[in-house]
C-alpha cells in the first residue's frame, strides 16, 4: 500500500453510535485530498460496540487503522497515541462527534500548501452548546491567553493540521499531564488559524464531563504559567506588609495612650483568614510537586491492549516507550 500523505488521528470512547457516520463523512474527504490518506482511530478503553464497530470500518478500507487502549486513559493520550502511529507527512488532529466539520480539514490543507506548519481551527460560533459551557470556556481561553508562558491562541481548540516537522518536535515531550494544544503552542513553528463554526453533536451527548473539562483546564494553567505560584508569593508579601503596618499601628496607639479594646472576633476571623491563605498557598504548591512526581514515576503515557488493520511488521501501533518519540519521529 502507498505511504499516506496525511494522516488523521480520531480519538474513540464509546462512540458506537456515529462511527458508521463518521467513516462515510471521512472517506468523503479523503477522496478529495491530492495525496494518499489515512486514519488512525483510538478506541480509549470503550464499553460498548465502538472497537467492533471500528474494526468492520478496517475491514472494508485498510485506510482505517486501530489501536485499543488496555483503559481508558484519556482524551489527550488517545491524541497522543495516535500520532504515535501515524506516518503521514501532514497529520490532523480532530474528534470522533463531528463537532468539528471535515470539510474544514480541506481548508486546512491549503494553508499547510502554503507553507505553515501548524494550522488550527479556531471556533467563531458553537451550535447546540449550553451557556455555561461556552462562557465558560470562553472565559478560561481568556485567562490562559494572558497568564501563559506563550502564546495560547483564544477559543481553539485540539482539531488541527501539523507538519511533520511540528509533529516530531512533539513527540519528544512525553509530559503524563497532557494539554495537547498548549503543547503545540510551545513547540511553535509557523501558525495559521482556520475560522469556522462548531457544529451540534451529530448523535448522542458528550462524553467530555465538568470533571474532564476541569483537569483539562488545570493541565492548561499548571502546564503553561507561573502564576498561580507568583498570586501564592504576591498574597504572602501582602499579608506580610499588612500585619507590620498593623503592628506599627497599634504600637503608635498605644503609645499615644489610646487602650485598644481586645475583641476575640478580629483575632478569630484574622486567624482563619491567614489559616486559609497558607492551606490554599500549600494546596498550590502541592499540584506543582504531584506532576513533578508523575513525571518522576517515569510510568509510559498508555498501554496498547491491541492494534487492528496495520499489517505486517508494521509496529507503528504497539509503540509503547516513555521518553523517546515514536518510529516516525526518529
Amino acid at each position: 500500500m502507498e505511504s499516506a500523505k496525511y494522516s488523521i488521528v480520531i480519538p474513540l470512547y464509546n462512540e458506537e453510535g456515529i462511527i458508521p457516520l463518521l467513516v462515510g463523512r471521512l472517506q468523503e474527504i479523503m477522496a478529495k485530498m491530492d495525496g494518499p490518506a489515512e486514519v488512525v482511530m483510538v478506541d480509549d478503553g470503550s464499553t460498548d460496540r465502538t472497537y467492533q464497530l471500528a474494526q468492520a470500518a478496517s475491514d472494508s478500507d485498510p485506510r482505517f487503522k486501530l489501536i485499543q487502549f488496555s483503559r481508558n486513559f484519556g482524551h489527550q493520550v488517545a491524541i497522543t497515541a495516535g500520532m504515535d502511529a501515524t506516518s503521514g507527512d501532514a497529520v490532523i488532529i480532530m474528534d470522533a462527534d463531528l463537532q468539528d466539520p471535515p470539510y474544514v480539514v480541506l481548508q486546512m490543507i491549503e494553508k499547510w500548501q502554503q507553507g505553515y506548519e501548524v494550522v488550527y481551527g479556531r471556533r467563531q460560533h458553537r451550535e447546540g452548546e449550553r451557556l455555561f459551557k461556552t462562557a465558560t470556556a470562553s472565559a478560561f481561553y481568556n485567562l490562559l491567553h494572558r497568564i501563559a508562558d506563550v502564546e495560547t491562541p483564544i477559543d481553539v481548540g485540539d482539531f488541527r493540521l501539523v507538519d511533520r516537522k511540528a509533529l516530531n518536535a512533539f513527540l519528544q515531550m512525553r509530559e503524563n499531564n497532557r494539554y495537547v494544544r498548549g503543547m503545540f503552542s510551545w513547540v511553535g513553528f509557523r501558525q495559521a488559524a482556520v475560522p469556522y463554526t462548531r457544529e451540534e453533536r451529530a448523535v448522542g451527548t458528550t462524553h467530555y464531563t465538568m470533571r474532564k473539562m476541569v483537569k483539562l483546564a488545570s493541565n492548561g494553567i499548571l502546564g503553561f504559567s507561573s502564576a498561580p505560584l507568583r498570586l501564592a508569593l504576591g498574597m504572602g508579601v501582602f499579608l506580610a506588609f499588612a500585619s507590620v503596618i498593623y503592628g506599627i499601628v497599634a504600637i503608635s496607639m498605644k503609645l499615644a495612650g489610646v487602650d485598644l479594646v481586645p475583641g476575640y472576633a478580629s483575632l478569630l476571623f484574622a486567624i482563619t483568614f491567614l489559616s486559609g491563605i497558607q492551606l490554599a498557598v500549600m494546596g498550590m504548591v502541592g499540584l506543582y510537586v504531584g506532576r513533578i512526581y508523575d513525571e518522576a514515576r517515569a510510568r509510559p503515557l498508555y498501554i496498547v491492549r491491541e492494534s487492528y488493520g496495520f499489517g505486517a511488521g508494521d509496529d507503528r501501533a504497539v509503540w509503547q516507550a516513555t521518553r523517546e518519540p515514536g518510529p516516525r519521529g526518529a
